[in-house]
């Protein structure tokens, strides 16, 4: 009566995943979002065989700390999956967290991809997602699942623009009538963001950090605008000084991180600045009256929406919840799945 697929269905939670460069998001049918780990698989690796060590949160610990025989990888680049077998690994761990209650259960699952995803990069995540236990794999484009999640009117005729600033790529979208007129990805994001400032303590002050100090130095004091002072608030950091190889402490400014961040900010600015020229009239004028919302962790850096703003001369906004905007878009796609069918593909 039901067949197979009906039976599973009532035994399972259908998902949504934001499955991102730096975090991946989980959202259940009914429940919201309940789980948000970072994208990062940890091996132990013994006789040329891998064996999962730790997924998620406590993998992410060991990142640039790990000794010959474990490997701490993330699996995820630019948006798109890089390492084929560590992401199936990591699906399917995240989607076993979700799942605690019972192993007789195949959900149906909708993934978000980046608007510029090949279509062999599209088939690598809906393979990995059927292969970590799904009965079935959809995939929504990130810009329509940002909009819906910061709550955008995105079905109406008018014209809607979303900055979705991720882990390893930004995309910006005009939308209208729920489908894109007009999106671009570019691969600029948090990711860019530390290697930044890596560098840019390299080159002056001879330091070298690893990759969690350059995280901790952008969320904490990042900004995309140099401090009305001309110095800003400021941190102090370790790392090892590369003149004579050994540990140091020392102490950078809010300004001296405005400086290193100012090649990957003018890169977003300049991805808006090309998708306002490349709009038709009418939707532009919308976006004059609308202004752009800016989603995903990126646009939580320091005064990125008044550096936009600057070049853009728009009114630009933060969305409430700017972290999970992507996977409650996904989600709601999954919950309102007959209004918003045209956008989901099931089968690319």
């Amino acid at each position: 009566m039901f067949g197979m697929d009906g039976i599973l269905g009532m035994f399972s939670s259908d998902m949504a995943i934001d499955l991102g460069t730096a975090n991946t998001l989980v959202y259940v049918k009914g429940k919201g979002v309940i789980l948000s780990e970072p994208s990062v698989v940890a091996y132990h690796v013994k006789d040329g065989q891998k064996k999962v060590l730790a997924v998620g949160e406590d993998a992410k610990l060991m990142l640039g700390r790990t000794p010959g025989s474990i490997e701490a990888i993330r699996p995820m680049r630019e948006g798109v999956i890089a390492d084929f077998d560590t992401a199936e690994a990591m699906i399917k761990e995240f989607i076993r967290k979700v799942h605690r209650r019972s192993t007789f259960s195949k959900p149906k699952i909708i993934v978000c991809v980046p608007h510029g995803a090949t279509p062999v990069e599209k088939r690598a995540i809906r393979q990995s997602v059927l292969s970590a236990g799904a009965r079935k794999a959809g995939l929504i484009a990130e810009p329509i699942a940002a909009a819906i999640g910061a709550g955008m009117p995105i079905t109406d005729p008018t014209g809607n623009m979303v900055v979705d600033i991720g882990g390893g790529t930004t995309e910006v979208a005009v939308l209208s009538l729920g489908d894109i007129v007009y999106a671009r990805s570019v691969r600029v994001g948090g990711d860019r963001m530390d290697e930044a400032i890596i560098n840019y303590l390299r080159r002056q002050q001879n330091l070298l950090v690893g990759e969690s100090t350059a995280e901790r130095i952008k969320t904490s004091i990042g900004t995309a605008r140099m401090p009305d002072d001309g110095r800003g608030s400021s941190m102090q950091i370790r790392g090892r000084d590369l003149l004579n190889g050994v540990p140091k402490e020392t102490e950078i400014s809010q300004a001296q991180v405005a400086e290193a961040l100012s090649e990957p900010v003018q890169q977003i600015c300049e991805a808006v600045m090309t998708a306002l020229e490349a709009t038709p009239p009418d939707l532009a004028a919308d976006i004059v009256d609308r202004g752009v919302m800016l989603t995903g962790g990126g646009a939580l850096l320091g005064d990125l929406d008044l550096a936009l703003r600057e070049q853009t001369g728009l009114a630009v906004s933060i969305a409430d919840e700017s972290l999970n905007c992507v996977a409650l878009g996904t989600g709601k796609a999954l919950e309102y799945e007959k209004q918003l069918r045209h956008a989901i593909d099931y089968d690319s």
